[in-house]
């Protein structure tokens, strides 16, 4: 298993050029590292398949969320800086303006607060699918990846009414977008080497099939 520690000097080099008023270009809002549709059904191919595990002691508490990244900025606001387009920030690296894209329904914000951060794999099945068996600083990086596609702003509704569903229950309105999605979500659970139910893995067949 590959940790994510080792990438954290990288993260923040590159952080280093975000000021307090920083300017994010178009072509960053795409979260990183996410696999060709061809890539993607290899690691699809790969996941091991089995039964979703127990919710029994789950809590979002066992996956510290929402960490310090560089000075004032937590996770989210780094990801808010990162999908924004030009995107303003105070002394709390809270966004004062910009706009942001939300991929899962095409919908144009202006405020941040219009705008969740999804956990691509969901914090709950994550638990059910391996994550339970964790350390809690393993826990605290998958809740953080910066490097994996597992972190995106997008409308705050359409985020909750995901949940903590899987691909075989919801997927995003906008159909344009499942392709993207089932490459992101095959990436996740590929990397951090959790399980995939049997209709979970026929619905990100079928969402990579319209690549």
């Amino acid at each position: 298993m590959v940790y994510l520690t080792s990438s954290l000097p990288v993260l923040l080099a590159a952080l280093t050029t975000l000021t307090t008023s920083s300017i994010i270009p178009l072509n960053t809002r795409t979260p990183p590292n996410i696999p060709s549709p061809a890539e993607a059904r290899s690691l699809l191919s790969a996941i091991t398949v089995a039964p979703q595990g127990l919710q029994d002691g789950y809590s979002r508490d066992l996956f510290p969320h929402w960490i310090t990244i560089q000075g004032a900025c937590s996770t989210r606001e780094t990801v808010l800086k990162r999908d924004g387009t030009n995107v303003n920030v105070g002394n709390d690296c809270y966004p004062s303006s910009g706009s942001w894209y939300s991929a899962y329904d095409g919908a144009i914000w202006t405020k941040a607060s219009d705008l969740d951060i999804d956990h691509m794999v969901p914090l709950s099945n994550a638990w059910k699918s391996g994550a339970a068996a964790w350390t809690t600083e393993k826990r605290k990086e998958f809740a953080n990846d910066l490097v994996n596609p597992q972190l995106l702003a997008v409308t705050d509704n359409v985020n909750q009414e995901k949940s903590d569903s899987g691909p075989e229950a919801w997927k995003p309105p906008l159909q344009t977008y499942h392709c993207e999605y089932a490459r992101m979500w095959v990436k996740v659970k590929s990397f951090y080497e959790l399980t995939i139910t049997d209709p979970e893995k026929s619905a990100l067949a079928d969402m990579l099939d319209t690549c």
